[in-house]
């Protein structure tokens, strides 16, 4: 099955954060999750250049608006590869390809007669480049995400009617329950769409804003940055003129932060829906990364973490981990440096350690050789199937938060569950009596095929540390499937003790 997979194309009008790090990288988890069960996936993601608050930072920048937007787009897109984000495709909205399927949507629905011209007054908020109702505003009348009152601006526009859409919205949510993930976010649109809609405004006059798609039915215009970034999502599969468009969206799935939820549950199914096409398959919201303590991540409290200082310090695979494994699916997250590296100190003796320890123990009395599992009693077996059997239940589900989430925990449980097994059967014991050779041999037999079974699951979360434990067991991998059939890891194989998966950070 071929899937399609999308991140927001994010703003370039300053440094890609951790939030754009988290969501890119949730898109990568996710890819390889579905790769490993054995299917086609493209990736998308890449920056939106157009804009009012690009436009503002353009000018303060003293480059030429392609200078500036090449610069910042590979900020983002240098960042990713760095991260280990294997995207099929980076979207820059400044593409010609791009700015002509806007156009051709467009100028389809303006002849039908879906777009009219008006004069508006209402309240823009710059940051979200929308307007707000005073029903949107905080009991400061500021935007409740930028913390900034929005302006009065009255100006003639295009718009888009909204509300004849509405209720087929809303049957649509209704008849399928997992359109939106995590349903709280499906409820919150639910209740977005219990007053009529305003119509949408879709232009912005250009002696405002330069920087966007012209109109092509008025030259004084340019493209809403919504009505422009949405398209993405079809535009990088060529819409109106791919014979093969239709079977790619039908398994398509977004990913996206609870800002902009409306967006892309509100005008982006309506604008689909307008041009005859289905919803995206799913939408996977979540949360925001705060900081320790749950206070909002600001320069000026110096807790905002950077994704590039992290990778720095405790390398990609621990960030990526953290990552997956703390992000709840009801709520907002924390993050810190000191937090990671406690999660990098739980990786490292979790796993880590682990894999160390038997090594070096198969190396000095097994001459270097993966021993006989001959011997495994029903509690051996028993951890081995249990944790192959955990693995195998969770890669039989289609991906979703839950289940990159179920993962990233089955597998530290799946690390203790193999620890205390280690603990509890002593194999340094076992090593020094001759008459325990079988039982040791089985010991020693059933840690390493579970460790081989954790790296085998590990993979999307952390594949160069995937490909480590792999290649320390004598396993080389050309491609990571979903098979864990117990027992597999064949006697006599040849360890490689190597360096340790996670060194000391000082």
């Amino acid at each position: 099955m071929e899937k399609y997979i999308t991140t927001p194309i994010y703003y370039l009008n300053g440094l890609p954060h951790i939030g754009h790090a988290y969501t890119s990288i949730l898109g990568d988890v996710m890819k390889k999750f579905e790769q490993m069960r054995g299917n086609n996936v493209f990736y998308s993601t890449g920056t939106d250049e157009h804009g009012q608050k690009n436009q503002h930072s353009i000018e303060e920048s003293g480059l030429s608006a392609e200078e500036f937007l090449q610069k910042q787009s590979d900020n983002f897109k240098n960042l990713f590869v760095d991260l280990g984000i294997d995207f099929d495709y980076f979207v820059r909205t400044s593409k010609p390809e791009h700015k002509k399927i806007v156009q051709e949507i467009l100028q389809n629905i303006y002849d039908r007669g879906l777009i009219v011209k008006k004069s508006y007054e209402g309240l823009y908020c710059e940051g979200c480049e929308q307007f707000k109702k005073k029903t949107d505003l905080d009991e400061n009348g500021c935007c409740p995400d930028h913390k900034v009152a929005p302006k009065a601006i009255s100006e003639e526009n295009y718009f888009f009617r909204l509300e004849p859409y509405r209720q087929w919205l809303i049957e649509h949510i209704k008849n399928n329950p997992d359109w939106i993930q995590p349903a709280k976010f499906a409820n919150e649109v639910l209740g977005m769409l219990r007053e009529p809609l305003e119509d949408l405004c879709i232009s912005r006059p250009k002696s405002r804003v330069w920087l966007g798609v012209e109109l092509p039915f008025d030259k004084e215009y340019v493209t809403y940055i919504w009505f422009d970034a949405l398209v993405n999502y079809i535009s990088t599969h060529n819409y109106g003129h791919n014979p093969d468009f239709e079977n790619i969206w039908a398994n398509s799935n977004h990913l996206i932060a609870k800002d902009i939820l409306k967006p892309h549950c509100i005008y982006w199914p309506i604008m689909l829906h307008a041009l005859g096409l289905n919803p995206v398959k799913h939408c996977f919201v979540h949360g925001y990364w705060i900081g320790e303590g749950g206070v909002k991540m600001s320069k000026s409290l110096g807790n905002v973490v950077d994704p590039v200082e992290v990778v720095n310090l405790l390398g990609v695979d621990a960030l990526r981990f953290y990552l997956i494994n703390n992000m709840t699916m009801t709520g907002d997250s924390q993050i810190s440096v000191d937090l990671l590296k406690q999660g990098y100190k739980l990786l490292a003796n979790n796993i880590g350690n682990l894999q160390m320890r038997v090594l070096k123990m198969v190396q000095k009395s097994l001459e270097g050789k993966v021993p006989s599992k001959s011997a495994l009693n029903d509690e051996d077996k028993k951890l081995i199937t249990d944790i192959a059997g955990r693995f195998e239940r969770i890669y039989s589900q289609e991906m979703s938060l839950e289940t990159v989430s179920e993962l990233a925990d089955s597998i530290m449980k799946a690390g203790d569950a193999t620890n205390a097994y280690f603990a509890a059967n002593t194999p340094w014991v076992l090593a020094k009596d001759p008459t325990q050779k079988g039982r040791f041999d089985a010991v020693v037999y059933t840690t390493l095929e579970c460790l081989r079974l954790i790296g085998l699951a590990l993979y999307p979360l952390a594949p160069a540390t995937a490909e480590k434990i792999e290649t320390s067991l004598g396993i080389e991998l050309n491609e990571f499937k979903a098979e864990f059939k117990p027992f597999e890891l064949k006697e006599g194989s040849t360890i490689k003790v190597g360096d340790p998966l996670f060194p000391i950070v000082e």
